[in-house]
C-alpha cells in the first residue's frame, strides 16, 4: 500500500521491459503481480508529476493487465468507457515516458485518442458511449471477415445512463460476439463477491459447461417443457449468487461479480471468455484508487491530483464560477422554496454539495442522463415549481432535443446554469464549451447571458431565475477575476449590454476609431487589451455585450454609428456564434460598419493550458492588441 506521492522516479525494472502490450504477453503469469505492483507505483509517480485523473486508472491496474495479456491487443479493441481509466492502458501501450507530460501541449491527451496509438480504438471523454462503440466494431469485423475480440469497459456510474442500456438491448438482439465488462466499484450488488460465487463463475465461463449447455439445448429443446426446466433452474441457481438476471434477459451470458484485482482470476476468466461466441457481461469489483491509501479514504477528492506544488507558499484560491453559482443556489434556495436544483452526476464539479446537504428535499441528482436531467425540469416547471438545472456546456449537448422540444417549444420556466463554457484547457476538446452559444441563439425563447465577472454571474443568476421562461447563464471553467460579489441581489435588464470602456474623442488614436463588443469572459482579455494600447496612445471602446440573446441591438447601433471599425470577441466557436448575431443584425438594418470576429476557429482545440489554447486560437489580450495595430 502506497501513502505519499513519490518525488522521483520509482525502480520499475519488470515495467521498463514492457514498450507494448506484445511484451507483456511474454512475461509469465506468476510476474504479473510484480509488474502490478510497478505499474501502480509508476502510475501514481507520473500522475503527481503531470497532474490529472488518478484513482480510476488506480482502481483498473490488474484488470488493463490481464485484458492485455489475454486479448491480441491492438487487433483485439478495447473500448474504455470515458477515459479516466486509461492512464495504465496508455503505459503499457507504449506511452510511459510520456506519461509525466499526459494533458500537456506536448504530451498525451487526457483520454483515449485514435489519432494518438493504434492501441486507443475509440476516441472518449463523455460517458455511456463504449457499449455501442464495442458493438459497432463487432459487427463492423463480422462483415469485414475478421476473426477479431470487441471489448467494452464500463463504469457503475457510466451504466446509469440510458444510451449503455440501448447499446445493451440491440447487442442482445444482434447476438454481437463482444465482451462487457462492468467495473463495479461502488454499487450494491457487489456485495455478492465471494468464494461461492467465484467458484460458479469460473464455472459458467469454462468450455466445459458452455459445451455441456449447448448440448443439452439441442437436446432439450425437442421437449420445450423440459428445456423450459432447464433454463429456469439455471436462472435461479445464479440470482442465488450472482445479481445478474437483468443483464440475461436483455440476451447476455452473466458473469461475475468476481474480484477485480486478482489478476490469475482476471485472466483465466477473461481467457475462458474470449472463446466463447455472442454477447458476454462481465462483472468484476474493484476500489477506486486501489492502492493508494489517501485516494482509497476519500475517492471524490483523488477522483484527479493536480500537479504536486513545490512551492512552499501557494497562493491563495480565488472562488471559482462554481463556487459562485453554489453560494448563490443556497442563497435563493433559503428566500424560495419553489427552486429545484438538477444535476446528471455533477455535485462536485457543479459545487452544489452545500445545497444537497441543506436542501435534500428539493436535491436531484439524476445520474449520467442529460436527457432525462432536462425533461425531469419541465415536468417541475409544469407544476409551479423553478428548476435549476446545474450541468456542463459539452454535457448539455446531450440533452439537446430535450431542451428545444421538452423546456423551450412548451415556453416553460427552466433555468441551465452552464458550467465549463468555453475552453477547459487540459481536458481537451470533449470537454470544450465551445459550441452553447451557437445551438442555443437559434432556439425561440431563449434568453442567454455571459457574466464577465464573479458578481455579474451572481446577478445573472438571479436575473435569470426572477424571469419568466428558459434561461441559460453560461460561465467558465475555473477562478474568476477576483471581483466580489454584492449579496444584494439585483435584477439585469433583459437584453441590454454597458459600456466598460468609452474612447476619448479628444484622444489622438492615430487611426481609425474602433470598438470593441466583448462577451462574457473576453471582456477581460479587451480591458487588459486596452490598458496596454493606451500606453501607445491608442485609444479604444469596449461594451460588455452581457447578454447573446436578446442582443442588445440598439448598443450595436450607437457603437457603428460612433466607430469606423467594430470587433466582436467571444469564447465560442465563431460560426454561429454571438458576432454572427452583431453581423446578422448589421446586414439586417443595411449597416455597412466594418466588424471582425474573434472567437474559437472552425477546428477542434487540442489539449494544452488555457494561455497556451487562448494564444493559439488568438483571443488573448496579445491578439486583440495584434489585429487593433493592424487594423489602424
Amino acid at each position: 500500500m502506497f501513502t505519499e506521492i513519490p518525488s522521483e522516479r520509482p525502480i520499475t525494472p519488470l515495467l521498463d521491459s514492457v514498450t507494448n502490450a506484445a511484451d507483456l504477453r511474454l512475461l509469465a503469469l506468476d510476474q504479473l503481480e510484480q509488474f502490478n505492483h510497478e505499474l501502480r507505483e509508476y502510475l501514481i509517480y507520473s500522475v503527481g508529476q503531470s497532474g490529472g485523473h488518478f484513482g480510476a486508472g488506480l482502481g483498473v491496474v490488474e484488470l488493463t493487465t490481464a485484458l492485455h495479456y489475454v486479448f491480441d491487443t491492438p487487433n483485439d479493441k478495447l473500448v474504455w468507457d470515458v477515459g479516466h481509466q486509461a492512464y495504465p492502458h496508455k503505459i503499457i501501450t507504449g506511452r510511459r515516458d510520456q506519461m509525466t507530460m499526459i494533458r500537456s501541449k506536448e504530451g498525451p491527451a487526457a483520454f483515449p485518442l485514435r489519432s494518438e496509438s493504434e492501441y486507443d480504438t475509440f476516441g472518449v471523454g463523455h460517458s455511456s458511449t463504449s457499449i455501442s462503440a464495442a458493438m459497432g466494431m463487432s459487427l463492423g469485423m463480422r462483415a469485414m471477415g475478421k476473426d477479431n475480440q470487441a471489448v467494452a469497459i464500463i463504469g457503475d456510474g457510466a451504466m446509469t445512463a440510458g444510451m449503455a442500456f440501448e447499446a445493451l438491448n440491440h447487442a442482445g438482439h444482434e447476438k454481437a460476439d463482444m465482451l462487457v465488462i462492468l467495473n463495479d466499484n461502488d454499487m450494491a450488488i457487489s456485495d455478492n463477491v465471494g468464494a461461492l460465487n467465484k467458484y460458479f463463475t469460473r464455472l459458467w465461463s469454462s468450455p466445459t459447461y458452455s459445451s455441456l449447455r449447448e448440448g443439452s439445448k439441442k437436446i432439450l429443446q425437442k421437449s420445450t417443457t423440459a428445456w423450459e426446466f432447464m433454463r429456469k433452474t439455471e436462472e435461479h441457481m445464479k440470482a442465488m449468487v450472482a445479481p445478474g438476471i437483468l443483464f440475461e434477459e436483455l440476451g447476455f451470458n452473466y458473469y461475475g461479480p468476481i474480484d477485480g484485482h486478482d489478476t490469475e482470476e482476471l485472466v483465466h476468466t477473461l481467457a475462458n471468455l474470449k472463446k466463447l461466441p455472442g454477447p458476454k457481461f462481465l462483472h468484476i469489483v474493484t476500489k477506486k484508487g486501489k492502492g493508494f491509501a489517501p485516494a482509497e479514504a476519500e475517492q471524490i477528492k483523488y477522483h484527479a491530483l493536480k500537479k504536486q506544488n513545490t512551492n512552499s507558499s501557494p497562493a491563495v484560491a480565488k472562488p471559482t464560477y462554481s463556487n459562485i453559482f453554489g453560494n448563490w443556489l443556497c442563497d435563493m434556495a433559503e428566500v424560495d422554496e419553489r427552486l429545484m436544483g438538477i444535476t446528471p452526476a455533477m455535485r462536485e464539479g457543479s459545487d452544489m454539495i452545500r445545497f444537497s446537504e441543506t436542501y435534500p428535499k428539493r436535491y436531484f441528482d439524476v445520474a449520467i442522463a442529460e436527457q432525462h436531467a432536462v425533461t425531469l425540469a419541465a415536468g417541475m416547471a409544469c407544476e409551479g415549481a423553478k428548476p435549476i438545472v446545474a450541468i456542463y456546456s459539452t454535457f448539455l449537448q446531450r440533452g439537446y432535443d430535450q431542451l428545444i422540444h421538452d423546456v423551450a417549444l412548451q415556453n416553460l420556466d427552466v433555468m441551465f446554469a452552464i458550467d465549463r463554457a468555453g475552453l477547459v484547457g487540459e481536458d481537451g476538446p470533449t470537454h470544450h464549451g465551445a459550441y452553447d452559444y451557437s445551438f442555443l441563439r437559434p432556439i425561440p425563447n431563449m434568453v442567454i447571458m455571459a457574466p464577465s465577472n464573479e458578481d455579474e454571474c451572481r446577478q445573472m443568476l438571479y436575473t435569470g431565475y426572477q424571469y419568466q421562461g428558459p434561461t441559460a447563464v453560461r460561465y467558465p471553467r475555473g477562478a474568476g477575476i477576483g471581483v466580489e460579489p454584492q449579496a444584494q441581489m439585483q435584477l439585469l435588464p433583459i437584453g441590454k449590454g454597458i459600456m466598460r470602456r468609452q474612447r476619448s474623442t479628444q484622444q489622438d488614436t492615430a487611426g481609425k476609431s474602433i470598438a470593441v463588443l466583448a462577451f462574457g469572459s473576453c471582456v477581460n482579455f479587451a480591458l487588459a487589451a486596452a490598458e496596454e494600447l493606451a500606453q501607445q496612445n491608442i485609444d479604444i471602446s469596449i461594451a460588455d455585450m452581457r447578454f447573446v440573446k436578446p442582443i442588445d441591438e440598439a448598443l450595436i447601433a450607437e457603437l457603428a454609428q460612433s466607430h469606423e471599425q467594430l470587433i466582436c470577441i467571444e469564447e465560442n466557436a465563431i460560426i454561429g456564434g454571438a458576432g454572427s448575431a452583431v453581423l446578422e443584425y448589421l446586414a439586417e438594418q443595411g449597416i455597412q460598419t466594418p466588424c471582425q470576429l474573434m472567437g474559437i476557429p472552425d477546428r477542434y482545440i487540442e489539449h494544452a493550458s488555457p494561455a497556451e489554447q487562448f494564444a493559439d486560437i488568438g483571443i488573448d489580450s496579445a491578439a486583440i492588441q495584434q489585429l487593433i495595430l493592424s487594423l489602424l
